[in-house]
């Protein structure tokens, strides 16, 4: 076969050989690997993107649709294939272009109609209508339908644990996919199927299922029940606490990947916590050592791709065999392949060997088989000796992986995944060009670009999933980029090397942690800055705004650029508004927000459904100190109520009890913040809790301290408390439970008396007022018990008699907090009432009884 002589090279992504996004939420692109040349000046050959673009909306469309729908979704496939043939039989340009479109539609509708048949056939979608639809008449809801079923596993268990609701964390579960292969129930005796399944494993028996490969088969005794989403792959639920039973190993391959896998987190033991966490991860995709505070992290700064093994990683992997993707074709193409002389029919059989053993082990994720497909058909296009287009590879994957698995079509992963690749193909090299015109170096113009490009085409889809913006994103992406390769290399070296030797292993699990350290100091610093995210309306709605403002700063840009170049001063003047609007300084914030409000005495911070309170503890009217009562269920929320208020300092956090609701928020208060200590009642339940609770402060070298009955402190002048409950180290007979060994404390800052109750409920707050008596009130302001809950001693409100009742309490919550009755208790008491899920973070002022205000701060409220 004959070369070309050397010319100047295209860039990279115009040669359908794997793109360098980092196509996963949020995307990144593989900057290091870019070609040094122009851009590609040809048009890009969009012939294949309206068909897949209609496979796409085709599917995702009809896979909500249930079987009385089929006849009207045969009926419109025909009629497309029909009116497809017929412009076909015309052979006009328009008519061909068109004709491609309706046979794809007719297309996907079909085989969306053939993987959806198995969820509406069979014995298990049947039994979990029937417990969906059968009520015995009774309160306890619908019987259960019990049966045993014989599974084979088609995904890897996920452990997972629920959402953070009121007083727990929820019982924490292990998750799977699978397919019921026979089904024995009494209503309908033994019957043999094949239909997907989830199986959700709870109790004793979810640890069993953790280690779990696919292809292993099992039977299990289980609870069927309906899916929650119709457009999920999956004809049932399947509950089940019991052990499963054993009934074949995984297969081969499933076995050599598993211990692959193995080896490398074994190899990675001796590393630093985070690059421990995060090796395994980046590498192979398993995310299971990664603590909630460092993926937090990641998701903040737009870098969440870089937890699991994405697209990215098969790009680095592909570019050692094959060198510069540009040269590829050529006889100037570098690489393994390059270097051993290999041809390139053969170069290519060993990068779609490659690939295929990638997914296997580092799993069929949908930014994987993304960049899989992409691969595989420029590996294609290599072997055949044709120039292939990026864009146009791109659009086949795209439109293969939706015909071969329609529910694609729904999920995020896999959109932002293409995404992700379109807009390095289309703006990257455009943006890049432009900053080589401004003199850009260009490597940097390159990383910029791309990175901007991938980052403005999936922002509006990350608005829908997370209702913000991260400033941070390009930045953070810019910086870890450098560290991607070398740890992707370094963590597959040490995959390969473990089975042969554990020392080598573990010798290149040490090299990969320096590059995977990085990493992680990039996520933990990029989200420790105050101003690394900002609120945006959630929602389609939302994604379309954010869109707008892209597109006109897109177009505002050629416009500006030269502006700030001969303006050095403006230049300079958005460079600090921007730096402001990062660091966000506590003087800056107040003026620009109005909050907090001078000399404020305590703040109510809205965090959902749970409690968080902040009283002042520094000197001055606007002190960077303070006590902190209590953290929410979520860290994010707890850092940014601090964040907003300018707290740098906490002397003391106390713990009222152990309940997730007000604990959970605790390493987002000890973010980047200089805290004394850590204070906890007495009772140690629930366990999870309070292990977490201990490793946190543990890690962060914190003392934890235990309250002591009737114990006083003073954090600053004018600012004391004394701990009323509980008031023994063991919780009475009589009131036993987490809330009710909740610490309980009066406080006097700066003149008024504030009454913090916790979680009590009738049995203390009975013991309390019967122990204290009259000494207890009045008070100024009281924090009322368990979020305002119907479970109060009306007696101890009455002796508190309070001015002002604050709730804290999450936005439609389940528990109905708070109750009717409450409220109306407390103003026959004569209290004004406010409510953190009406009106935002609440902050109190006043140097006196006489003297008692309060502000608010109404925001996007906190869900319950």
């Amino acid at each position: 076969m004959s070369t070309r002589p050397s010319a100047p090279p295209p860039r990279a992504p115009e040669q359908g050989v794997p793109d360098q996004s980092r196509p996963s939420l949020p995307p990144t692109p593989q900057l290091p690997l870019h070609s040094q040349a122009p851009p590609e000046r040809h048009p890009a050959d969009l012939r294949v993107l309206p068909p897949a673009a209609a496979a796409w909306v085709t599917t995702a469309v009809l896979l909500p649709a249930g079987p009385g729908r089929l006849p009207l979704i045969v009926t419109a496939a025909a009629l497309s294939a029909s009116c497809a043939l017929v412009l076909l039989i015309r052979n006009r340009r328009g008519s061909l272009a068109l004709a491609a479109v309706l046979l794809t539609a007719a297309a996907a509708a079909t085989t969306t109609v053939l993987h959806t048949a198995d969820l509406h056939r069979g014995p298990l979608p049947d039994l979990a209508r029937r417990h969906a639809t059968d009520s015995p008449g009774s309160s306890n809801g619908p019987t259960p339908t019990h049966a045993t079923v014989e599974l084979t596993l088609t995904g890897d268990p996920v452990a997972r644990a629920p959402r953070v609701r009121g007083s727990g964390r929820g019982q924490g579960f292990v998750i799977v996919h699978a397919r019921a292969d026979r089904v024995t129930a009494d209503a309908i005796g033994t019957v043999a199927t094949r239909t997907p399944v989830t199986v959700i494993a709870q109790g004793r028996a979810a640890a069993q299922w953790l280690p779990l490969l696919p292809s292993t088969r099992l039977t299990a005794d289980v609870q069927v029940l309906p899916p929650d989403d119709p457009a999920e792959p999956s004809a049932a639920v399947l509950l089940t606490r019991a052990p499963a039973r054993l009934l074949a190993p995984p297969d081969a391959v499933q076995r050599i990947a598993g211990s692959l896998r193995e080896g490398l987190r074994r190899a990675s033991d001796p590393l630093p916590a985070d690059a421990r966490s995060l090796l395994p991860g980046l590498v192979v995709g398993d995310t299971s050592r990664i603590p909630d505070d460092l993926r937090d992290a990641f998701r903040a700064t737009d870098l969440a791709h870089l937890i699991a093994v994405s697209g990215g990683n098969l790009a680095v992997l592909l570019a050692v065999l094959l060198g510069a993707p540009s040269r590829a074709a050529t006889a100037e193409r570098g690489g393994l392949a390059g270097r051993l002389g290999l041809p390139l029919r053969a170069t290519a059989a060993l990068g779609i060997a490659l690939t295929a053993a990638f997914v296997v082990l580092c799993r069929p994720e949908p930014s994987v088989l993304r960049a899989a497909a992409t691969g595989v058909i420029g590996l294609l296009a290599l072997a055949a000796g044709r120039r292939s287009q990026a864009l146009t590879a791109l659009s086949a994957a795209v439109l293969l992986l939706l015909l071969a698995d329609p529910w694609l079509a729904r999920d995020y992963g896999f959109l932002l995944s293409v995404l992700a690749t379109a807009g390095l193909l289309t703006l990257g090299p455009r943006w890049s060009a432009v900053l080589l015109r401004h003199g850009w170096p260009r490597r940097l113009a390159e990383a910029v670009g791309a990175a901007c490009a991938a980052q403005a085409f999936c922002s509006p889809v990350i608005v829908v999933l997370t209702a913000r913006v991260s400033l941070v994103a390009v930045p953070c992406n810019l910086l870890a980029e450098i560290a991607v390769a070398p740890a992707t290399l370094l963590g597959f070296a040490a995959l390969v090397t473990a089975p042969v030797s554990g020392a080598a292993a573990t010798l290149l699990a040490r090299l990969a942690g320096v590059p995977t350290g990085w990493l992680a100091a990039v996520a933990r610093r990029g989200a420790a800055l105050p101003g690394a995210e900002v609120a945006w309306p959630t929602g389609w709605a939302g994604a379309a705004a954010l869109a707008v403002v892209t597109a006109a700063a897109m177009c505002a840009a050629p416009a500006v650029l030269p502006r700030l170049r001969s303006r050095p001063a403006l230049a300079a003047l958005l460079g600090l508004a921007l730096l402001a609007a990062l660091l966000r300084p506590p003087l800056l914030t107040r003026i620009a927000t109005g909050w907090p409000p001078p000399g404020w005495r305590l703040v109510m911070c809205d965090v959902g459904q749970g409690d968080m309170i902040v009283l002042p503890a520094g000197p001055g009217a606007d002190p960077d100190t303070a006590v902190v009562v209590d953290t929410g269920p979520d860290p994010h929320t707890a850092d940014g109520c601090l964040r907003s208020l300018g707290i740098t300092r906490i002397p003391l956090v106390i713990l009222t009890h152990f309940h997730a609701d007000h604990v959970e928020g605790l390493p987002g208060v000890l973010r980047g913040r200089t805290v004394g200590a850590v204070e906890t009642t007495v009772l140690d339940e629930p366990p999870g809790e309070e292990s977490r609770v201990l490793r946190w402060t543990a890690r962060s070298g914190i003392p934890l301290v235990r309250a002591v009955p009737g114990e006083r402190r003073t954090a600053a002048p004018g600012v004391s408390w004394q701990v009323l409950w509980p008031a023994a180290p063991t919780v009475p007979l009589d009131a036993p439970g987490p809330n009710n060994a909740s610490i309980a404390a009066l406080a006097d800052v700066h003149g008024l008396r504030i009454a913090l109750l916790g979680d009590l409920e009738p049995p203390a707050q009975a013991r309390l007022l019967a122990r204290d008596g009259p000494a207890l009130g009045p008070v100024d302001v009281l924090k009322v018990a368990h979020h305002g809950s119907a479970n109060q001693d009306w007696s101890l409100a009455a002796a508190l008699h309070p001015r002002l009742a604050l709730v804290s309490c999450g936005v439609d919550n389940p528990y109905g907090h708070p109750a009717p009755g409450t409220l109306a208790h407390l103003r026959a008491l004569g209290a004004t009432v406010l409510r953190t899920d009406l009106s935002g973070d609440i902050a109190v002022l006043g140097d006196g009884p006489a003297d008692l205000r309060a502000s608010v701060h109404p925001h996007r409220p906190a869900a319950g």
